[in-house]
């Protein structure tokens, strides 16, 4: 059994390999739609468009099982969409550093304070 066990290991592995490749593919596809659902809106048309294309050629690749052109179709997928969060990162951090800082001019930075009357209650048991 041992030389058996031998004799397949390296056939074993590389199983293993396209298993692991595949399984990372359908969790790529996954995560990716979902945030296309999510975040669609937010990505330019620009940088939509390339992920659709690489999100399309990477489940062609993964119907067809290729093993050969999976991982390249993953990288490219991750690539166009890592550019398009870039973007999106780089958008948020300029929206939200313009409006950051009240200014004494519009009030904004000051509360309006409400006094209140409160009478307390004992809990009866």
């Amino acid at each position: 059994m041992k030389a058996e066990a031998a004799a397949h290991a390296e056939e074993d592995a590389k199983r293993r390999e396209e298993a692991d490749t595949v399984n990372k593919a359908d969790s790529l596809i996954f995560q990716t739609e979902r945030q296309m659902t999510e975040y669609g809106d937010k990505i330019p048309a620009d940088k939509k468009q390339p992920i659709e294309d690489a999100l399309a050629e990477l489940k062609t690749q993964f119907e067809a099982k290729n093993m050969e052109n999976l991982q390249p179709a993953m990288d490219k997928l991750n690539e166009v969409f890592q550019a398009a969060s870039q973007d999106m990162y780089n958008a948020g951090n300029e929206g939200g550093e313009a409006g950051a800082e009240p200014t004494d001019e519009t009030g904004a930075g000051e509360e309006e304070v409400t006094d209140v009357d409160f009478e307390e209650v004992e809990d009866q048991k």
